[in-house]
């Protein structure tokens, strides 16, 4: 008996979100996506039951991508679910599942069971050790004694909110995927990193504490910042960082500018239909073939090595061997400071590199920094390019199913024979290529604005997420559009 057999009845009985019967009109599919997306906000302001304190936040600079809140109900964000992801994407790319999600409908549902197995697993492994390990989401002892549970029993109150969370978000994601628009993962990291942006534009918490840019450069006209001598080194520091915060901005707009560029740029193969002459289409493969969506496995994965330094240090504190990682404690948690877990640590903020303007911590070398971010560039770029493939393969968005799906359309490539292996060769002369290129692209897109700032602190994978999904977003509510005017067109792609 295969795998298959064995987990079939586990697997085909996995709770599901049913699919529409038929079209879902499209402001149904709008209702729907704001109806969910006030309910992840709902859920993420809902602080969980018997914390003794804030605790610091494991993820850290990761917030904006894995979404959710910390000490809120969605405390695990979308982290499980991308964690299943990867893992199932480097079990298929193996070729070690011997599922066919593409013919055989059987193994379809197996595969759409096996992720939300595997996505219940990995937030309860998520969960375990931010409750029980103490430092990051600490229990109410004296709640503990006057319910008579103790502190282990307030640590299961918090996991199981912290687990049902998680859950929640799967389902919600679930939802947005087959009734609504675009995808719940997308729209949690838009929702998430525009609240960031939308801060860091318009927070105004008095003169003297500013963090907007509004309101810093409000107290700098008005002559309540101060930003020292004029054009003297302290006075380009502050212009260009804090309080001016000039180099977020013009970062911030590179990368809008960058990403919806590069989404336009494509090359058009030409398409014509078989039975209705006249009728011509173009298969577009943009420089982003990918999307952005594989920098979320790949900053997941660092995440995921980051959380793994965190927890030992916590367990092992200063018995932590050297070599392995020097961390330091901090307001919000811990810092790392050097050993592996700091090579293996991405670039964040201009604080993280920029030692001769006296922005790094004290006591580490200027090669160390080098090293820090030669090692994030190729983890990036190399990482972004590999997930892409990935990508690509494992959604059906290779030469060969998409030679498949232009067959099954009845287009073909005029002046070509009308076959798959004919049209295979042809997507084969561009999609691999722009592939690799566009994931790179990504992935050195995202340390460069990590290394130079954006607005309201998001990260570089965040912006190039919510600039990606929001340009995505908007392509799609048009084609839904066009699809509710011209109900012929939803029969002839199959949307009906």
């Amino acid at each position: 008996m295969g795998w298959k057999e064995a987990a079939e009845p586990v697997l085909t009985r996995m709770p599901t979100v049913a699919r529409p019967e038929g079209h879902v009109p499209f402001k149904r599919k709008l209702l729907w996506t704001a109806s969910v997306l006030m309910v992840y906000f709902f859920l993420t302001n809902i602080q969980l039951f018997g914390l003794g304190g804030q605790g610091s936040d494991i993820f850290g600079q990761f917030r904006s991508i894995i979404a959710g809140g910390q000490g809120s109900v969605l405390q695990v964000g979308i982290g499980p679910i991308v964690t299943a992801s990867i893992v199932l994407q480097l079990l298929g790319g193996a070729n070690l599942l011997g599922l066919d999600t593409e013919n055989d409908p059987r193994d379809q549902i197996l595969y759409q069971g096996l992720q939300k197995f595997l996505v219940v697993v990995m937030t309860a492994l998520t969960a375990a050790p931010m409750v029980f390990s103490g430092g990051f989401l600490p229990a109410n002892q004296a709640l503990g004694q006057s319910l008579g549970v103790g502190t282990f029993g307030v640590q299961l109150i918090i996991f199981a909110q912290v687990f049902v969370g998680g859950i929640l978000i799967l389902f919600l994601d679930e939802i947005v995927s087959k009734w609504g628009v675009g995808s719940g993962v997308g729209l949690f990291i838009i929702a998430g990193v525009s609240q960031q942006l939308i801060g860091g534009i318009l927070s105004w918490q008095g003169l003297g504490t500013t963090t907007g840019i509004l309101a810093s450069w409000y107290g700098i006209l008005f002559g309540d910042l101060s930003l020292g001598p004029t054009f003297t080194g302290q006075w380009f520091q502050s212009i260009l960082f804090d309080p001016g915060s000039i180099l977020a901005i013009f970062t911030t707009l590179l990368i809008f500018v960058i990403v919806v560029y590069a989404e336009s740029v494509r090359v058009e193969i030409p398409l014509s239909h078989t039975r209705v002459r006249g009728a011509r289409g173009r298969f577009p493969v943009k420089l982003i073939y990918a999307s952005v969506l594989p920098m979320i496995l790949v900053r997941a994965l660092q995440a995921n090595i980051q959380f793994i330094g965190q927890i030992l240090y916590s367990q092992l504190g200063d018995g932590m061997p050297a070599w392995l990682g020097q961390y330091q404690a901090t307001e919000t948690g811990s810092q790392v400071l050097g050993g592996l877990f700091y090579y293996m640590a991405p670039i964040q903020s201009r604080q993280d590199w920029m030692w001769f303007l006296g922005l790094t911590p004290g006591g580490i070398d200027p090669w160390q920094i080098g090293l820090r971010v030669g090692i994030d560039l190729i983890f990036m770029i190399v990482g972004g390019a590999i997930f892409a493939i990935f990508w690509v393969e494992t959604t059906g968005m290779g030469p060969e199913a998409t030679a498949e799906q232009i067959q099954d359309s009845g287009m073909q490539i005029p002046g070509f024979r009308r076959n798959p292996q004919v049209v295979e060769k042809v997507m084969e002369r561009y999609i691999p290529q722009v592939t690799v290129i566009g994931g790179a692209l990504v992935g050195l897109l995202a340390v460069m604005a990590n290394m130079l700032g954006t607005i309201g602190n998001v990260s570089g994978t965040g912006l190039l997420l919510t600039v990606s999904i929001t340009y995505k977003l908007y392509e799609e509510i048009a084609e839904e559009q066009l699809m509710e005017m011209h109900p012929m067109m939803r029969q002839m792609f199959g949307n009906e």
